[in-house]
């Protein structure tokens, strides 16, 4: 899709699938959401949740910004979209499964590794300065990396640092000590094809669903 009319015609699909027969799913979802899971998850145009999932309307509460980040617990006075998302996801909804999907070829870590970073524009330098942790970290720990390891360690530490900001909200954390809210930490990788899991056990991410093979002929 590249322009306007092909939305439109993307929406027709949608309406003869939802409302042009049997509309019993928007029925029930004009009562009420109950959506299981919120996942947070990049703006990227090529990182799309419920497309990756499969999901159908009302499966997932979902937050999206620049490089999926979650800024710590505040009270300080201030617009707070992701945590304003998260409260409603969790104190509202009481849904059991919170996801962090970080990606690959992430512009907003890309940012994040700039030198003067300041100069990218008004708000992407303090936003993505929530991740300013994960790339001390993969900084001082593969500072004679090429360019690519670097950014796809910092693209998955960045992921924990958001699931340590999650914890950071004491009702959230409460829920999660009675488990009855698990958090996940999950990276698609774009080149392979393939979603992967972080194991704390490991301190590792590992394959969730491994890349498809192509049978040999």
């Amino acid at each position: 899709m590249t322009d306007i009319a092909s939305f439109l015609s993307g929406f027709k699909i949608f309406q003869r699938t939802y409302f042009c027969g049997d509309n019993e799913l928007f029925n029930d979802l004009n009562q009420a959401q109950k959506p299981k899971a919120l996942v947070i998850a990049c703006s990227d145009s090529r990182v799309d949740p419920a497309l990756l999932t499969g999901c159908e309307p009302g499966d997932m509460f979902v937050v999206r910004n620049v490089a999926n980040l979650v800024p710590p617990y505040e009270k300080a006075p201030g617009l707070h979209g992701v945590s304003a998302a998260l409260e409603y996801a969790v104190r509202v909804l009481e849904v059991e499964h919170v996801i962090v999907l970080g990606h690959s070829c992430c512009g907003g870590i890309q940012a994040l590794m700039t030198p003067n970073r300041e100069e990218l524009g008004e708000f992407i330098a303090p936003w993505v300065k929530i991740a300013e942790a994960a790339f001390a970290e993969v900084s001082a720990q593969l500072p004679d990396q090429e360019d690519h390891v670097r950014q796809r360690a910092c693209e998955q530490a960045s992921v924990l640092v958001s699931l340590e900001n999650l914890l950071t909200f004491p009702w959230l954390w409460e829920r999660v000590m009675q488990n009855r809210v698990y958090l996940h930490g999950w990276y698609f990788d774009m080149q392979k094809g393939e979603l992967l899991s972080y194991l704390p056990e490991t301190g590792t991410f590992e394959p969730l669903v491994a890349r498809c093979v192509t049978p040999k002929k």
